[in-house]
């Protein structure tokens, strides 16, 4: 490894006075790769923990929720590297189809330049040129965040090892008949000219129409009265559907209708998907245009009749509108439809409509010739599994149900697009027989007839096809590779609610049919992150974030911390500026109180850490807490809380270690006696030493910074040993005498500030202890008590007089009084007396109604119920105190 410093011999004491995170980040970001500390395979023997990273769009820069989820990542990646574990987190990225394809047609139009001009061999080195230039953007972007994966196991999913993998899956599932070419409903962007993922649909609200038809009877009994959304579509009916139960239609089933302006006959028909409740009880069914209107069409074995083309233009069965854009016939069409008197009315109606993601087009239901996978038999394998208690365990659990929901109502999926970049589909078409060739490699021969007139598929994969395999494609299945073999299944997923159906699903049901085995053992779900108001981040809003201007302001661990300790599992968070200055003080709050114990370490090293020697209560009780943060902290990690994480380092650097511990190490390492100063020197290097560690993984950049300058053993904190409890640090003894401690010297600040005494004016001071137990531990510790309270006089005892015109505070275990004669004001120390009986009043009150509280008492743990009855005692001691000393002051 490339040395920094020797600091095992001799820590540096040169701290800067602040902290500079662009230095300190492009430093340790470049030395951490240098050295290869994120690799994993070093530890042969150890366990294996493994997150590969959901692969971002190589479609331009990474955002806010880019930086989230992966910072979740890293921090569970670097907790269990610290652990021991053998942990791997793979980093990759997606070609993402149509999303790349569309920028780079774009820019292409921008050069006076179409696909089609250059052909698709040079269209697509053109966008492996896009590839490369915004693969080494996000490779930048990950550094400066600094996350620690795994560089050398880098995937794509258009690499050589995926695209076999690719094939390998569509070949066996077409073989097993899972696969299959059919004509059927699908999402449509016209602009694009391809089938669309759900996914790649964004439902945004419109107000449009609700248009009223009459459909006479050919008899001329009478008509049918039928809604739609998209007048367009009646061209393409070919029935109208009732509930076989209403009694309004019975009579009319089998009967003719004829379809106003084509004049086409069309039957009514029975089907129970209608609901005969809502509107008419009748609905129009186009079967071409309706993935509902398919599915009865199916039923009933009708005509399929398409109206417009692949462009949104309304085709030869459009009949005297052929040749119109479709929203410019629906215009046309709903005039003539007035005209003949057959449109009743037309009613507001706000509704969702779908548009392309990537062209902002409408998106049009669309009957296609496509590639399907059948779901039914892989939804059900996993469905059964997550059910019989071995599936994936889910964070929070309630995603669960959001899973399961989408499996058991899935349709087939729709796997073809009509794009040139991406996974082209293994399948060949015979010009001869007319059958399919699917093959693994390319095919040279028909399958069935022996025939070399081939012409390969032009479409290719759904982007999700390849994405639902990345969790073990990306190991070198289906190869038996050493790390297929030791790092699948994987540990954690880490992902947002929103894309729960689409990727985590398909991930699920592909492992399980290709390995027999979940792809990962917890699924951490993630909310957006969301402006200071709530709101989506969005182009059109204005309201987005870039993560690298957050970093350049504030640097990348205070961006990390912010975003990691903001919120629970599964919430949304949201963004505020102020929350990442906090965090930034904090970060410079940990350089500070680092930055001054350095300068009281001089000459000291790692060997000469001694916590063996006489340990004073704050000793005992800094190592105390330091050992109880370092478990809870652990446990919460472990179960993916990290805002409740965030707040329990920040109480223990900011207030036991910074305001506390340092405060009184002060009166050891200005002494004279050179023994507790080795002590304080000792605990002071250890906890911060420990306290480093534990903050690392939220704040990486920081921490190293600060632990290179650290007594310490070893060449960077990234692989250092995760700080562990240990049962010898117990000092139960030691936090209550603290406590006691630290309650005397709040009190006598409260009361100074109270009536305006400044700290620097010393004050006389009376401590009446309860008992001979609390007053050995205010004569042993007397010494804090004197320093912190700023005292002229001390005096401790357990027969103490009520000193007249004394300001007085109660405190679990004993009074204090101090005299302030000249500079009290009875009548105001009356009033604060008589507010603090009005609050423990209502402090017992509340305690003795939940112990009245027979749900309470029934349900609480034996412990919980004797917690509240010594609260209730420790109250009503206080509040006896105040009265007594209420009524001497009255006196």
């Amino acid at each position: 490894m490339t040395e920094i410093q020797d600091t095992t011999k001799q820590p540096s004491v040169s701290m800067p006075t602040t902290y500079d995170p662009k230095s300190a980040e492009a430093k340790w970001y470049a030395y951490w790769l240098e050295n290869n500390v994120f690799a994993a395979g070093k530890r042969p023997d150890a366990i294996p923990y493994t997150i590969v990273i959901p692969p971002p769009n190589v479609t331009g820069m990474l955002h806010i929720g880019h930086a989230l989820d992966c910072t979740l990542q890293d921090i569970m990646t670097r907790m269990k590297r610290m652990q021991g574990f053998d942990a791997l987190w793979l980093p990759g990225t997606d070609h993402a189809g149509i999303s790349t394809q569309t920028k780079v047609e774009q820019k292409l139009r921008g050069e006076g330049v179409s696909r089609h001009d250059l052909g698709r061999e040079a269209f697509l080195e053109k966008v492996w040129e896009w590839k490369e230039l915004y693969a080494g953007t996000i490779h930048e972007q990950w550094a400066k965040v600094g996350f620690s994966l795994d560089y050398s196991r880098e995937r794509f999913t258009l690499d050589e090892g995926l695209s076999r993998a690719v094939r390998e899956v569509f070949v066996k599932l077409y073989e097993k008949g899972l696969i299959y070419r059919g004509n059927r409903i699908i999402n449509w962007d016209p602009a694009a000219r391809t089938a669309l993922s759900d996914i790649e649909v964004e439902h945004k609200e419109v107000q449009g129409g609700l248009y009223h038809l009459q459909y006479p009877l050919k008899d001329g009994s009478g008509h049918i009265t039928v809604a739609t959304t998209r007048p367009e579509t009646m061209l393409g009916d070919t029935a109208v559907a009732v509930h076989p139960e209403d009694e309004r239609y019975r009579d009319l089933i089998g009967k003719m209708l004829v379809l106003p302006v084509i004049g086409r006959e069309i039957p009514v028909v029975a089907d129970e998907y209608v609901d005969k409740e809502f509107g008419s009880g009748a609905v129009k069914i186009t079967p071409a245009h309706d993935p509902n209107d398919f599915e009865v069409g199916e039923r009933h074995r009708l005509p399929q009749i398409l109206v417009m083309d692949e462009s949104g233009v309304m085709n030869a069965n459009a009949g005297p509108y052929q040749g119109m854009d479709r929203f410019e016939c629906r215009k046309k069409l709903v005039q003539d439809l007035k005209e003949q008197g057959v449109l009743l009315q037309i009613e507001e109606h706000v509704h969702q409509v779908g548009h392309s993601e990537r062209t902002g087009a409408v998106v049009e239901p669309f009957l296609s010739t496509q590639w399907f996978v059948r779901m039914e038999p892989l939804a059900k394998a996993a469905i059964d599994k997550q059910k019989s208690g071995e599936g994936v365990n889910f964070v929070p659990d309630r995603f669960e149900k959001t899973y399961l929901q989408w499996m058991e109502n899935v349709r087939d999926w729709c796997i073809s697009r009509q794009l040139w970049w991406g996974h082209r589909i293994p399948a060949w078409y015979c010009d001869d027989c007319e059958s399919i060739t699917v093959s693994r490699e390319d095919a040279t021969q028909c399958s069935h007839c022996g025939s070399a007139h081939l012409k390969r598929e032009e479409d290719v994969l759904d982007t999700w096809f390849s994405s639902a395999l990345w969790p073990f494609s990306t190991l070198g299945w289906p190869d038996d590779t050493s790390d297929m073999k030791k790092y699948f299944p994987t540990s954690l997923l880490v992902t947002g609610y929103d894309i729960i159906p689409f990727w985590v699903s398909r991930m699920i049901f592909s492992s399980l049919e290709f390995t027999g085995e979940n792809p990962f053992r917890d699924v951490l779900i993630h909310g957006l992150v969301r402006d200071s108001e709530g709101r989506k981040m969005s182009k059109s809003l204005g309201n987005g974030v870039d993560p690298l201007e957050v970093i350049e302001k504030y640097g990348a661990d205070a961006m990390r911390y912010m975003l990691s300790t903001s919120s629970t599992p599964g919430q949304d968070l949201r963004f505020r500026w102020e929350r990442v200055e906090q965090a930034r003080n904090f970060a410079n709050k940990i350089w500070n109180a680092s930055r001054f114990a350095l300068m009281n370490l001089e000459g000291f090293t790692a060997a000469d850490i001694d916590l063996g020697g006489e340990l004073g209560t704050a000793d005992r009780w800094i190592l105390h807490r330091l050992n109880e943060t370092s478990a809870e902290v652990t446990r919460l990690m472990d179960q993916y809380e990290f805002g409740e994480t965030g707040r329990l380092l920040y109480n223990f650097i900011w207030d036991d270690l910074c305001d506390w511990y340092i405060e009184i190490a002060k009166l050891s390492l200005y002494g004279e006696n050179a023994s507790a100063k080795k002590t304080t020197q000792s605990v002071l290097a250890y906890v911060l030493d420990r306290t480093q560690r534990l903050i690392h993984p939220f704040m990486p950049f920081i921490s190293e910074e600060i632990w290179q300058h650290l007594p310490h053993e070893g060449d960077t904190i990234v692989l250092a040993e995760w700080p562990a409890y240990d049962a010898k640090w117990e000092a139960p003894e030691a936090v209550a005498e603290m406590n006691l401690l630290m309650d005397i010297i709040r009190s006598v600040r409260n009361i100074r500030a109270e009536v305006n005494v400044p700290m620097s004016k010393k004050i006389e001071l009376l401590v009446r202890a309860s008992g001979d137990d609390t007053l050995s531990i205010l004569k042993r510790n007397e010494e804090y008590v004197r320093r912190f309270c700023n005292t002229s006089s001390l005096e401790i005892g357990t027969g103490l007089a009520h000193p007249e015109k004394a300001m007085t505070a109660v405190v679990t275990g004993a009074e204090l009084f101090l005299p302030l004669a000249g500079l009290i004001d009875i009548s105001q120390e009356l009033a604060r007396l008589e507010k603090e009986v009005q609050t423990l009043n209502a402090e017992v009150e509340r305690v003795e109604k939940k112990l009245a509280n027979e749900g309470f008492v029934a349900k609480a743990p034996a412990k919980v119920i004797e917690e509240e009855k010594a609260k209730m005692r420790d109250y009503a001691e206080k509040r006896d105190k105040v009265l007594a000393r209420l009524a001497e002051l009255k006196g």
